[in-house]
Protein backbone atom coordinates (compact mmCIF):
# COMPACT_ATOMS: atom_id res chain seq x y z
CA UNK A 1 0.00 0.00 0.00
CA UNK A 2 2.98 2.53 -0.73
CA UNK A 3 1.55 5.89 -1.96
CA UNK A 4 3.85 7.90 -3.85
CA UNK A 5 3.80 11.36 -5.64
CA UNK A 6 5.11 11.38 -8.79
CA UNK A 7 4.98 15.18 -10.25
CA UNK A 8 4.85 13.66 -13.80
CA UNK A 9 2.05 11.96 -13.74
CA UNK A 10 -0.48 13.87 -11.98
CA UNK A 11 -3.87 15.11 -13.22
CA UNK A 12 -3.98 18.78 -14.70
CA UNK A 13 -6.74 21.34 -15.47
CA UNK A 14 -8.73 19.64 -12.70
CA UNK A 15 -11.90 21.69 -12.29
CA UNK A 16 -12.96 23.81 -9.27
CA UNK A 17 -8.93 24.21 -8.54
CA UNK A 18 -7.54 27.13 -10.36
CA UNK A 19 -7.26 30.02 -7.63
CA UNK A 20 -9.40 32.87 -8.40
CA UNK A 21 -9.82 34.61 -4.85
CA UNK A 22 -7.81 36.18 -2.41
CA UNK A 23 -9.76 34.76 0.54
CA UNK A 24 -8.68 37.53 2.93
CA UNK A 25 -9.33 35.20 5.76
CA UNK A 26 -7.65 37.65 7.83
CA UNK A 27 -10.76 40.13 7.48
CA UNK A 28 -13.69 37.58 8.67
CA UNK A 29 -12.99 38.65 11.89
CA UNK A 30 -13.74 42.85 11.55
CA UNK A 31 -16.89 43.66 13.44
CA UNK A 32 -19.43 45.00 11.39
CA UNK A 33 -17.79 43.20 8.04
CA UNK A 34 -20.62 42.11 6.03
CA UNK A 35 -22.99 44.90 7.11
CA UNK A 36 -20.08 47.73 5.60
CA UNK A 37 -19.47 45.42 2.51
CA UNK A 38 -23.21 45.49 1.55
CA UNK A 39 -23.45 49.46 1.79
CA UNK A 40 -20.30 49.42 -0.34
CA UNK A 41 -21.23 50.28 -3.84
CA UNK A 42 -17.97 48.32 -5.01
CA UNK A 43 -19.02 45.01 -3.47
CA UNK A 44 -19.93 42.44 -5.98
CA UNK A 45 -22.79 39.76 -4.76
CA UNK A 46 -23.91 36.80 -5.28
CA UNK A 47 -27.58 35.70 -4.76
CA UNK A 48 -27.27 31.82 -4.17
CA UNK A 49 -30.28 29.52 -3.89
CA UNK A 50 -30.64 25.70 -3.64
CA UNK A 51 -27.22 25.62 -4.81
CA UNK A 52 -27.95 27.65 -7.82
CA UNK A 53 -27.21 31.42 -8.64
CA UNK A 54 -27.86 34.23 -11.53
CA UNK A 55 -25.24 34.06 -14.60
CA UNK A 56 -25.14 34.05 -18.65
CA UNK A 57 -24.11 31.40 -20.92
CA UNK A 58 -21.76 33.51 -22.81
CA UNK A 59 -20.34 36.58 -21.26
CA UNK A 60 -21.36 40.10 -23.45
CA UNK A 61 -19.85 42.25 -25.57
CA UNK A 62 -17.50 42.02 -28.64
CA UNK A 63 -14.61 43.29 -27.39
CA UNK A 64 -14.48 40.27 -24.63
CA UNK A 65 -10.73 38.10 -24.95
CA UNK A 66 -11.55 34.86 -26.61
CA UNK A 67 -10.91 33.11 -23.11
CA UNK A 68 -13.57 35.07 -21.45
CA UNK A 69 -16.39 33.39 -23.47
CA UNK A 70 -18.39 31.17 -21.45
CA UNK A 71 -20.92 30.95 -19.12
CA UNK A 72 -20.20 33.66 -16.25
CA UNK A 73 -22.01 34.34 -13.02
CA UNK A 74 -24.20 37.56 -13.08
CA UNK A 75 -22.93 39.27 -10.09
CA UNK A 76 -24.41 42.64 -9.04
CA UNK A 77 -23.76 45.72 -6.54
CA UNK A 78 -25.52 45.64 -3.63
CA UNK A 79 -29.38 46.34 -3.39
CA UNK A 80 -31.69 47.53 -0.42
CA UNK A 81 -32.93 44.47 1.50
CA UNK A 82 -29.92 42.13 0.66
CA UNK A 83 -28.99 42.98 4.86
CA UNK A 84 -32.05 40.87 5.74
CA UNK A 85 -30.33 37.92 4.36
CA UNK A 86 -27.49 35.90 5.69
CA UNK A 87 -24.15 36.70 3.53
CA UNK A 88 -20.25 35.17 3.28
CA UNK A 89 -17.58 37.15 2.30
CA UNK A 90 -16.29 34.95 -0.04
CA UNK A 91 -12.43 37.12 -0.34
CA UNK A 92 -11.43 39.50 -2.66
CA UNK A 93 -10.33 39.46 -6.79
CA UNK A 94 -9.21 42.98 -8.45
CA UNK A 95 -9.38 45.02 -5.22
CA UNK A 96 -13.26 44.27 -5.61
CA UNK A 97 -14.69 42.08 -2.31
CA UNK A 98 -17.18 39.32 -3.44
CA UNK A 99 -20.19 38.45 -0.98
CA UNK A 100 -22.68 35.28 -1.15
CA UNK A 101 -25.91 35.92 -0.47
CA UNK A 102 -27.71 33.14 0.97
CA UNK A 103 -31.18 33.06 -0.24
CA UNK A 104 -34.08 30.47 0.89
CA UNK A 105 -34.61 27.87 -1.45
CA UNK A 106 -37.59 29.25 -3.18
CA UNK A 107 -36.18 31.96 -4.25
CA UNK A 108 -33.98 30.31 -7.02
CA UNK A 109 -35.25 31.16 -10.08
CA UNK A 110 -35.60 29.20 -13.79
CA UNK A 111 -32.51 29.76 -15.46
CA UNK A 112 -29.78 30.29 -12.98
CA UNK A 113 -26.62 28.06 -13.26
CA UNK A 114 -25.58 24.93 -11.38
CA UNK A 115 -22.05 24.15 -10.07
CA UNK A 116 -22.71 20.65 -11.39
CA UNK A 117 -23.64 22.01 -14.86
CA UNK A 118 -21.28 25.10 -15.82
CA UNK A 119 -18.50 24.53 -13.06
CA UNK A 120 -16.46 22.95 -15.56
CA UNK A 121 -16.49 26.12 -17.49
CA UNK A 122 -16.42 29.09 -15.77
CA UNK A 123 -13.29 31.70 -15.24
CA UNK A 124 -11.12 30.80 -12.09
CA UNK A 125 -12.95 33.51 -9.87
CA UNK A 126 -16.70 32.66 -10.80
CA UNK A 127 -15.67 28.79 -9.99
CA UNK A 128 -13.35 28.88 -6.34
CA UNK A 129 -16.53 31.58 -5.59
CA UNK A 130 -19.25 29.37 -6.74
CA UNK A 131 -17.89 26.03 -4.70
CA UNK A 132 -17.23 27.88 -1.96
CA UNK A 133 -20.34 29.36 -1.76
CA UNK A 134 -22.11 26.26 -2.53
CA UNK A 135 -20.35 24.41 0.21
CA UNK A 136 -20.33 26.43 2.75
CA UNK A 137 -24.17 27.52 2.02
CA UNK A 138 -24.78 23.62 2.64
CA UNK A 139 -22.67 23.54 5.67
CA UNK A 140 -24.80 26.20 7.06
CA UNK A 141 -28.34 24.78 6.25
CA UNK A 142 -27.56 21.37 7.79
CA UNK A 143 -25.70 22.60 11.29
CA UNK A 144 -28.29 25.28 12.75
CA UNK A 145 -27.82 24.34 15.75
CA UNK A 146 -25.25 23.20 18.62
CA UNK A 147 -24.40 19.80 19.01
CA UNK A 148 -23.34 21.01 22.76
CA UNK A 149 -26.59 21.73 23.80
CA UNK A 150 -29.07 22.51 20.81
CA UNK A 151 -29.86 26.07 20.95
CA UNK A 152 -30.16 27.53 17.53
CA UNK A 153 -27.07 28.73 16.34
CA UNK A 154 -25.88 32.17 14.52
CA UNK A 155 -23.23 32.76 11.43
CA UNK A 156 -19.89 34.47 12.66
CA UNK A 157 -16.61 35.44 11.13
CA UNK A 158 -18.35 37.12 7.97
CA UNK A 159 -20.07 33.55 7.16
CA UNK A 160 -17.26 31.08 7.81
CA UNK A 161 -18.31 29.50 11.47
CA UNK A 162 -21.00 29.57 13.49
CA UNK A 163 -21.36 30.42 17.53
CA UNK A 164 -23.76 28.99 19.71
CA UNK A 165 -25.13 32.39 21.62
CA UNK A 166 -25.88 30.31 24.63
CA UNK A 167 -22.73 28.38 25.71
CA UNK A 168 -20.16 30.48 23.26
CA UNK A 169 -18.70 27.47 21.24
CA UNK A 170 -17.80 27.85 17.77
CA UNK A 171 -18.48 25.57 15.16
CA UNK A 172 -16.46 25.13 12.02
CA UNK A 173 -17.62 24.39 8.29
CA UNK A 174 -16.85 20.09 7.54
CA UNK A 175 -15.33 18.79 4.67
CA UNK A 176 -14.88 14.86 4.17
CA UNK A 177 -12.13 13.69 2.71
CA UNK A 178 -13.20 10.85 -0.04
CA UNK A 179 -10.47 9.14 -1.87
CA UNK A 180 -11.44 8.03 -6.07
CA UNK A 181 -9.10 5.58 -7.57
CA UNK A 182 -8.07 4.26 -10.75
CA UNK A 183 -7.52 0.73 -10.56
CA UNK A 184 -5.07 -1.42 -12.84
CA UNK A 185 -5.14 -4.82 -13.38
CA UNK A 186 -1.68 -6.53 -14.92
CA UNK A 187 -3.34 -5.96 -18.71
CA UNK A 188 -3.90 -2.43 -17.95
CA UNK A 189 -7.55 -2.98 -18.18
CA UNK A 190 -9.26 -0.25 -15.77
CA UNK A 191 -11.91 -1.35 -13.23
CA UNK A 192 -15.18 0.49 -13.79
CA UNK A 193 -18.06 -0.22 -11.52
CA UNK A 194 -21.98 1.05 -11.26
CA UNK A 195 -23.86 1.47 -8.05
CA UNK A 196 -27.53 0.36 -7.96
CA UNK A 197 -28.99 3.63 -7.59
CA UNK A 198 -27.38 4.78 -10.79
CA UNK A 199 -29.58 4.06 -14.74
CA UNK A 200 -27.56 1.42 -16.37
CA UNK A 201 -24.79 2.17 -18.62
CA UNK A 202 -23.39 4.56 -15.84
CA UNK A 203 -20.05 3.22 -14.45
CA UNK A 204 -16.98 5.59 -13.05
CA UNK A 205 -14.12 4.69 -10.86
CA UNK A 206 -14.37 3.33 -7.57
CA UNK A 207 -14.47 5.84 -4.17
CA UNK A 208 -15.59 6.28 -0.73
CA UNK A 209 -15.14 8.19 2.21
CA UNK A 210 -12.21 8.30 4.45
CA UNK A 211 -12.38 6.81 7.72
CA UNK A 212 -10.72 7.75 11.28
CA UNK A 213 -7.40 6.43 11.62
CA UNK A 214 -6.48 5.81 7.93
CA UNK A 215 -4.24 7.37 5.81
CA UNK A 216 -5.22 7.93 2.45
CA UNK A 217 -3.33 4.56 0.84
CA UNK A 218 -5.97 2.80 3.58
CA UNK A 219 -8.31 4.05 2.51
CA UNK A 220 -7.69 3.14 -1.34
CA UNK A 221 -6.83 -0.25 -0.21
CA UNK A 222 -9.86 -0.91 1.95
CA UNK A 223 -12.70 0.99 -0.03
CA UNK A 224 -11.54 -0.97 -3.44
CA UNK A 225 -11.45 -4.66 -1.27
CA UNK A 226 -14.64 -3.80 0.55
CA UNK A 227 -16.25 -3.02 -2.69
CA UNK A 228 -15.16 -5.43 -5.15
CA UNK A 229 -12.95 -8.10 -3.61
CA UNK A 230 -9.84 -6.59 -5.38
CA UNK A 231 -6.40 -6.28 -2.94
CA UNK A 232 -4.54 -2.64 -4.16
CA UNK A 233 -0.69 -1.87 -4.73
CA UNK A 234 1.05 1.14 -5.37
CA UNK A 235 -0.93 3.43 -4.71
CA UNK A 236 -0.06 7.22 -6.17
CA UNK A 237 -1.68 10.43 -5.90
CA UNK A 238 -2.77 12.01 -8.94
CA UNK A 239 -4.82 15.25 -8.04
CA UNK A 240 -7.90 16.49 -5.80
CA UNK A 241 -10.78 18.19 -6.04
CA UNK A 242 -13.56 19.94 -3.76
CA UNK A 243 -16.75 18.43 -4.52
CA UNK A 244 -19.47 20.26 -2.15
CA UNK A 245 -22.38 18.24 -3.08
CA UNK A 246 -22.60 18.36 -0.14
CA UNK A 247 -19.24 18.67 1.51
CA UNK A 248 -16.62 16.48 0.03
CA UNK A 249 -12.75 16.99 -0.58
CA UNK A 250 -11.87 13.94 -3.79
CA UNK A 251 -8.57 13.02 -3.63
CA UNK A 252 -7.44 10.84 -6.90
CA UNK A 253 -4.81 8.21 -6.83
CA UNK A 254 -3.91 5.18 -9.02
CA UNK A 255 -3.54 1.90 -7.70
CA UNK A 256 -2.58 -1.73 -9.31
CA UNK A 257 -4.14 -5.40 -8.77
CA UNK A 258 -2.40 -8.15 -9.39
CA UNK A 259 -5.00 -10.24 -8.84
CA UNK A 260 -8.44 -9.28 -11.44
CA UNK A 261 -11.03 -11.79 -9.83
CA UNK A 262 -13.96 -9.68 -8.90
CA UNK A 263 -16.08 -10.38 -5.57
CA UNK A 264 -18.87 -7.79 -5.03
CA UNK A 265 -20.24 -6.75 -1.97
CA UNK A 266 -23.69 -6.24 -3.23
CA UNK A 267 -24.55 -3.26 -1.58
CA UNK A 268 -22.53 -0.84 -2.67
CA UNK A 269 -22.04 -2.40 -6.73
CA UNK A 270 -24.01 -3.25 -8.71
CA UNK A 271 -21.87 -4.37 -11.56
CA UNK A 272 -18.54 -4.15 -11.51
CA UNK A 273 -15.85 -4.81 -15.03
CA UNK A 274 -12.40 -4.86 -16.60
CA UNK A 275 -12.54 -3.04 -19.25
CA UNK A 276 -9.14 -2.84 -22.24
CA UNK A 277 -9.40 0.93 -24.37
CA UNK A 278 -10.79 -0.48 -27.09
CA UNK A 279 -13.60 -2.06 -25.39
CA UNK A 280 -14.42 1.15 -23.33
CA UNK A 281 -14.72 2.93 -26.73
CA UNK A 282 -16.62 0.65 -28.30
CA UNK A 283 -19.25 0.98 -25.03
CA UNK A 284 -19.14 4.85 -25.53
CA UNK A 285 -19.75 4.83 -29.03
CA UNK A 286 -22.43 2.41 -28.76
CA UNK A 287 -24.54 4.03 -26.34
CA UNK A 288 -24.58 1.33 -24.05
CA UNK A 289 -22.41 3.16 -21.68
CA UNK A 290 -22.18 6.82 -21.09
CA UNK A 291 -18.99 9.06 -20.13
CA UNK A 292 -17.94 7.91 -16.61
CA UNK A 293 -18.48 11.24 -14.23
CA UNK A 294 -19.65 14.48 -15.71
CA UNK A 295 -17.22 17.08 -17.35
CA UNK A 296 -16.86 19.11 -13.95
CA UNK A 297 -15.79 15.53 -11.80
CA UNK A 298 -12.62 14.39 -11.44
CA UNK A 299 -13.42 10.73 -12.31
CA UNK A 300 -13.69 11.41 -15.49
CA UNK A 301 -10.06 12.81 -15.88
CA UNK A 302 -9.04 9.73 -14.05
CA UNK A 303 -10.56 7.87 -16.85
CA UNK A 304 -9.40 9.97 -19.66
CA UNK A 305 -6.05 10.01 -18.65
CA UNK A 306 -5.78 5.91 -18.31
CA UNK A 307 -7.89 6.52 -21.81
CA UNK A 308 -5.09 8.40 -23.34
CA UNK A 309 -1.98 6.61 -21.65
Amino acid sequence: MDRVIDDASLLRDIPLTSVGLDRAAERRGEPGLIEALLADADTLVLPLADGRAPGYAARPGPADPPESVGPGLAWRAPEAGDSAYDAIFLGVSADRPHVALLLPPEEAQDGWLTLRGHGADLNPVDSEAFATAVALANWHAAHTHCPRCGVPTELANAGWTRRCPADGSEHFPRTDPAIIVAVLDPDDRLLLARHPAWPQGRLSVLAGFVEPGESLAMAVAREVHEEVGVVCRDVRYLGDQPWPFPASLMLGFEARADDSTLRLDGTEIAEAHWVTRAEYRAKLASGEWAGGGTSLSISRRLILRWLDS
